[in-house]
């Protein structure tokens, strides 16, 4: 049993524990941080094993990002759960944990190669640990939007969705700047020293761009339009959308350069 299947577990764990508070309404947030901060440091210390095993940084492939991703969002959850000035919701956290394992059950699955292999000299590359490293943390708070985005679309609760709009403004405002620099800034420099060329209009490129731009019309909407409310949830929704498919519907509906990654 490897340390991610030991993860996985906890994470199951933690959504049952969470179904129960849930219904309950109320209590289970510490008790919350405890299991996902154990199954972040299981997967955390899996990617670290495997970085060992291939004497290299162990990002560079579909099962390590996914672990990665599900680690960094459960980190995001918990710095959210221990901030006392925000009044914690048991329907974000475990929105936002079963994302985290559907990454992770995704990772796990036969559709994902998990082997360790050392990565081909192409990969060797500092500038792409930096490039994929910034987009899924930036991608990470664009899930969290993405739950706090959905709670406000379907909660009856004025307050409920005043608050949870605010989230979806703070996590992509915070979200948006790590990954212009991952996707696009670092991930041009390091197609220029692999390929030798800045932009190639390959796939991936092109729908991490239509990515940025649909998070750069939400906070235009946001900041010139002054904007709120319904408009900048299916915004949120919208893009998060664009990230999932920038990454499972390119890699395995579509050929590119990315290919072998």
């Amino acid at each position: 049993m490897t340390i991610a299947t030991v993860g996985f577990i906890v994470l199951l764990i933690s959504l049952a524990v969470q179904a129960f508070f849930l219904f309950r309404r109320s209590g289970g947030g510490l008790l919350m941080t405890l299991i996902n901060g154990a199954a972040a440091l299981l997967f955390f210390g899996e990617l670290i094993v495997r970085s060992i095993r291939v004497e290299y940084v162990a990002l560079l492939g579909t099962y390590d990002s996914l672990l990665f991703y599900a680690a960094v969002l459960l980190v995001l959850l918990i710095i959210y759960d221990r901030q006392s000035r925000f009044e914690p919701s048991a329907a974000l956290r475990f929105g936002a944990t079963v994302i985290a394992l559907g990454l992770v059950a995704i990772a796990s699955s036969p559709m994902v190669d998990s082997a360790a292999r050392p990565p081909i000299p192409a990969l060797r590359s500092g500038w792409l640990v930096i490039h994929v490293a910034l987009s899924f943390i930036g991608e990470a708070f664009f899930a969290f939007a993405f739950v706090t985005a959905l709670i406000s679309l379907v909660s009856r609760n004025e307050d409920v969705r005043v608050r949870h709009q605010r989230l979806t403004y703070t996590g992509i405002l915070l979200g948006y700047p790590l990954f212009t620099l991952g996707a696009l800034v670092f991930g041009a420099i390091w197609a220029e020293t692999a390929w030798g060329r800045w932009w190639s209009w390959d796939p991936k490129e092109t729908w991490a761009l239509i990515t940025w731009l649909v998070y750069t019309v939400f906070l235009h909407l946001r900041f010139v339009r002054k904007s709120s409310g319904r408009m900048l949830a299916i915004v949120s929704v919208v893009g998060f959308l664009c990230t999932l498919f920038t990454f499972f519907g390119v890699n395995y509906l579509l050929s590119g350069l990315h290919s072998y990654r």
